[in-house]
């Protein structure tokens, strides 16, 4: 009898333990190391899940080998787990980040676009596209896709404890932007998720951001102007 309930219990441990691994939507993290940080990546992976059958999963890792794509590191992770899954991929000393969903017709749930966007903001897309667009499609891109995430936290600059810091609130951000899209794509809600607090709070460090670039551009080129006219005149 106590043999019997001894199994039993091994087996209710064994059951359990398997139940959590299934959960760790942080799938992989070699990177930020932080508590917290697991803990609410989980949170808001196994609310979806639970809302929309759909997982979604965060992989953080230093670098990959053998010179692997970051495609194929995806593609290999995505055999060993169960579909519907959106996998989130950020490489350190690549500075890389992607984003695989199988079947694909989950792409159709977010817009993988304007989460990878370089540009969080309106302002950021009309200067980008200003300096980079070569063709009218192009220009158009930058400024549709805007909204950005992840890329424009990971561009900024940091040192020391703030780097691992920028990783964690850049990758926390895209995570609950893609979350938030797909279980709005369901029509319903995460209480788990930051919301659109966060997003705005970023779009008015970017406003700030780029209205000093532009502001400094039009005294560079205001000045320029009329250096040449002083030129012209003597």
């Amino acid at each position: 009898m106590r043999l019997s309930r001894g199994l039993a219990a091994l087996a209710s441990i064994v059951f359990f333990f398997s139940l959590s691994a299934h959960a760790e939507f942080l799938y992989k993290d070699e990177v930020v190391h932080n508590p917290n940080f697991t803990e609410q990546i989980n949170a808001i992976g196994a609310e979806l899940k639970a809302k929309t059958g759909v997982s979604l999963y965060l992989v953080m890792v230093r670098d990959l080998e053998n010179n692997q794509s970051v495609a194929d590191f995806e593609k290999n992770i995505t055999a060993e787990l169960d579909q519907p899954s959106v996998i989130m991929t950020f490489v350190e000393l690549k500075q890389q980040v992607d984003i695989l969903a199988r079947p694909t017709a989950l792409y159709k749930h977010f817009n993988k676009s304007q989460v990878l966007s370089p540009n969080a903001t309106f302002i950021g897309a009309v200067v980008s596209s200003i300096m980079f667009a070569r063709n009218y499609d192009e220009a158009k891109e930058f400024i549709v896709n805007r909204g950005g995430t992840i890329l424009p936290i990971l561009a900024e600059r940091a040192k020391g404890d703030e780097i691992i810091s920028k990783y964690s609130v850049a990758m926390f951000n895209g995570y609950t932007d893609v979350a938030e899209q797909i279980a709005a794509n369901h029509g319903v809600t995460l209480s788990s998720s930051a919301g659109n607090g966060s997003k705005d709070f970023i779009d008015i460090l970017r406003f700030i951001f780029y209205g000093i670039i532009l502001y400094a551009l039009f005294i560079y080129v205001r000045g320029k102007y009329f250096r040449k006219k002083r030129e012209e005149n003597e």
